[in-house]
């Protein structure tokens, strides 16, 4: 089984690896949403995959440190693509989140990508 919990956090950054007149270039905002997907059986007692307050207090950390942030300024995130972050955010949460299973992350509406782990 597999359960999710989404997350919102505002940030700012600029992509400094793009072609010269590429809009990314230009320092902007998005307003990020994730989902962080957990996998394991559910427990023949609980009922759960997990407690959705623990995904809630595994993902406060990361909130704390990218909220209202300038991304590039964060070590790791010197080029703050979509990509990267999902891979950044994993590396923080894996080790205290079992099951951790797939990101979903968003820059807006109709972007973003899906992470499930380094390979």
């Amino acid at each position: 089984m597999e359960i999710f919990k989404e997350f919102t956090f505002e940030a700012a950054h600029r992509l400094p690896h793009v072609p010269d007149g590429h809009k990314c270039a230009r320092l902007h905002g998005h307003s990020f949403r994730i989902a962080v997907h957990v996998r394991g059986p559910v427990g023949a007692t609980t009922g759960w995959v997990m407690d959705f307050a623990d995904l809630k207090t595994a993902w406060r950390p990361l909130h704390e440190a990218l909220d209202h942030r300038y991304l590039n300024e964060i070590p790791g995130l010197e080029n703050p693509t979509s990509e990267v972050l999902a891979a950044w955010i994993w590396d923080r949460l894996a080790p205290g989140l079992p099951g951790l299973a797939k990101l979903v992350l968003r820059e807006t509406c109709t972007s973003g990508c899906v992470y499930e782990g380094p390979r």
